[in-house]
């Protein structure tokens, strides 16, 4: 067996589906991400691809959703916190089904031993240092996604498509 191990095992990743080629974001496309880089790191992992938006029930094509909130607290934090919610530029609330993606993925990843996830950036699921604002906008401010956020609050270290190079590093020192 290649790769990195622990306990003789290769190191479990939990990836965004849309990043490994997948058409499940809500407009039906996937993440064009550094398939080399891609490719180095499943090389020395084993990755489990996860779209948590699908996994809550939502289909392909989907509205797009942004977190809006009243108050100061902005992202996933404050939707598991309940100050916030996740809804579509309709105005229809899926707080419910991204809240269920997320609590699948984390599942996902204790059964399986994940303790590294890439997940992609923006996403009101999946965005690890950035999300939009809530407004519809295009605006993107400083923040998680719902999955990244109960993901970090249980221990697993979330890298961006953006990350991957500290993807490789992280997998080197282990």
């Amino acid at each position: 067996m290649s790769g990195k191990t622990i306990a003789g095992e290769k190191v479990r990743i939990l990836i965004s589906a849309c990043l490994t080629g997948e058409k499940v974001r809500y407009d039906g496309s996937d993440v064009e991400v550094d398939q080399a880089l891609l490719e180095k790191i499943s090389d020395q992992s084993v990755m489990i691809p996860c779209c948590p938006e699908m996994a809550g029930g939502l289909p392909v094509p989907r509205s797009p959703a942004e977190i809006r909130t009243d108050g100061e607290e902005t992202g996933g934090k404050a939707v598991l916190a309940g100050i916030a919610r996740v809804k579509t530029a309709q105005d229809v609330d899926v707080t419910e089904e991204f809240s269920k993606g997320a609590e699948l993925a984390l599942q996902v990843c204790e059964e399986n031993g994940v303790q590294v996830a890439i997940l992609t950036e923006r996403s009101p699921s999946c965005g690890v240092t950035m999300i939009y604002d809530g407004t519809f906008s295009g605006a993107k401010i400083s923040g998680v996604g719902v999955t990244t956020a109960l993901l970090k609050e249980n221990g697993v270290q979330v890298f961006s498509q953006n990350q991957l190079e500290d993807v490789l590093k992280h997998l080197t020192g282990l």
